[in-house]
């Protein structure tokens, strides 16, 4: 009896599961006197994963296939025992592997773990075969068992918890100090890749014209899955769809595989980007073939720092967003009072000056106003110096880089990418030639139409499509922003946006008009003269 106690106080003194299920084997030959032991592990479609024997060359163990679940070990009942003086003669008997030691005498038990079929425990290879005894102490052994590895499960969910949060800790903390989206999703991946103990972590966001499309990878030999589009019927949709993240036990099992460059992989895990109620994007984990599946635990948690994450990042890039919109604003009325009070200052200077040089004879004072006039002139070219080095880069880039930036940039808060074409109102004018056409004030200002139209559509549309419309000429420019949202609130007060696009429109001869699409939504149309 003693023997029996000990060996049930060293299987549920460990918390480690593969100690555990070691410590099991060990314990189940020393009770039994058997040569061999071994416990498979049934996974959730029934086959033996992990599979963990004592008693066998380890040499030997690292070249065998472990049994999957079938023949005499399926046999086992699952509320009773099984004992054979020749497992070689039972009806299931399926053979041995090449250079398995030969084995006769067995006894089996199931293991069971809060209610449902855990594993199978065996032992075999014992002289005079087994006896009612060892029956007994195998099944004192299985519950013993049943118990270590619940104590496991739980030591090993609280440390995956702990791992988790501070995994959502450290991206929230990030997020909020550098609110660059693209390095913002990139240290997403990386961190919940590394605290998941995956493979491969996937981002999925939402592309153009309704696309979800993979747009952010982590993890060794993962090049090739950047790009890809998710399939409509597919499992990230599927998430997008219900809010609700999903587990998958092994892509190798699945009957269709929409995504081929998955099949190299075993468990996944999706776990939505939710924001406000609004699925930003699908975070995919992916682990090597034969890994170990996710657990429902695991799902949970990802699906909260996911949400946690989704929530961070829309609030870094919002703040980004403001500030650059800011500074933009900021450079450009500096500019413009440089431009508008400054230099004209300057020229009102100057026609004084002249005026007064032509009214003088003496040759002293007229050279002292010649001097002074040259230093006026100096003085207007280096003020548009200071005018041309304060643009950022973002206003020094070519118009079209820069509405290509702001929709990418109004993705997160809509939900959805927005579309953008930018066109010639002659089609035989080259539209490249024509962007060229347009900078200073009127590119600044072209970018703050569309930037608030987006803003608009985010904050009041409730939209699921964006689309902007851009008609350059030789002679204006045409926008228009149209949503397919709820339309115009009659209730709504505050135009403080809408009023300054108009300012703006006037500022270059042309005008704004804000009101009901022609099929539903809103329309903001905006022009200006170029030149």
């Amino acid at each position: 009896m003693k023997r029996i106690i000990d060996a049930l106080l060293t299987v549920t003194s460990h918390l480690d599961l593969n100690e555990v299920l070691g410590e099991i084997v060990t314990a189940a030959c020393h009770l039994t006197g058997a040569r061999y032991a071994a416990i498979g592990v049934l996974d959730s479609i029934g086959q033996i994963d992990p599979f963990v024997s004592h008693g066998l060359d380890p040499d030997l163990v690292a070249t065998l296939r472990h049994p999957e679940g079938r023949g005499v070990l399926a046999a086992i009942p699952p509320d009773g025992h099984l004992v054979l003086e020749d497992l070689t003669t039972h009806p299931d008997f399926g053979g041995f592997p090449e250079h398995h030691p030969i084995m006769h005498t067995f006894l089996g038990v199931p293991i069971h773990v809060a209610g449902e079929a855990y594993g199978r425990l065996y032992v075999a290879e014992k002289d005079g075969g087994f006896t009612e005894a060892d029956t007994d102490s195998m099944h004192l052994l299985a519950s013993a068992a049943a118990v270590a590895v619940q104590n496991s499960d739980l030591y090993t969910a609280v440390r995956t918890r702990e791992r988790w949060l501070q995994a959502g800790h450290d991206i929230t903390s990030a997020l909020l100090q550098d609110p660059d989206p693209e390095d913002a999703l990139a240290l997403i991946a990386s961190r919940i890749r590394q605290v998941a103990d995956a493979d491969a972590a996937c981002i999925v966001l939402p592309g153009v014209g309704g696309d979800w499309v993979i747009e952010i990878v982590d993890g060794p030999e993962t090049a090739d899955l950047l790009g890809i589009v998710m399939p409509a019927e597919g499992r990230a949709r599927s998430v997008l769809s219900s809010g609700a993240g999903l587990v998958v036990d092994s892509f190798s099992r699945t009957p269709s595989l929409r995504v081929p460059e998955f099949g190299r992989y075993g468990p996944a895990l999706y776990a939505p980007l939710l924001a406000d109620g609004n699925a930003l994007g699908v975070i995919a984990l992916l682990r090597r073939l034969g890994a170990p599946e996710f657990m429902q635990d695991e799902l949970t948690i990802a699906e909260s720092i996911a949400g946690q994450a989704a929530l961070a990042l829309k609030l870094a890039e919002a703040r980004a967003a403001k500030d650059r919109a800011t500074l933009l604003d900021e450079r450009a009325r500096i500019g413009r009072d440089l431009h508008d009070l400054a230099i004209q200052q300057l020229f009102a200077t100057g026609l004084q000056l002249s005026k007064a040089r032509e009214s003088v004879t003496d040759s002293i004072v007229h050279q002292a106003l010649t001097e002074a006039l040259d230093g006026v002139d100096d003085s207007v070219r280096q003020i548009r110096a200071i005018v041309r080095s304060i643009r950022s880069d973002d206003e020094a880039a070519p118009i079209l880089e820069r509405l290509q930036r702001e929709t990418s940039l109004a993705r997160t808060g809509l939900g959805f990418a927005p579309s953008l074409v930018v066109t010639p109102s002659d089609p035989r004018d080259d539209v490249n030639e024509l962007a060229a056409l347009v900078g200073g004030d009127l590119a600044d200002d072209i970018v703050a139409v569309v930037r608030e139209g987006l803003a608009n559509a985010a904050r009041h549309a409730r939209a699921s499509s964006v689309h902007v419309q851009v008609d350059l000429s030789p002679r204006s420019v045409q926008i228009e922003v149209a949503d397919d949202g709820v339309g115009i609130d009659p209730a709504r007060t505050r135009a403080s946006g809408l009023a300054n696009l108009g300012s703006r429109a006037r500022r270059h001869g042309g005008t704004f008009m804000f009101g009901p699409g022609e099929t539903g939504g809103s329309l903001l149309h905006w022009d200006a003269r170029l030149g």
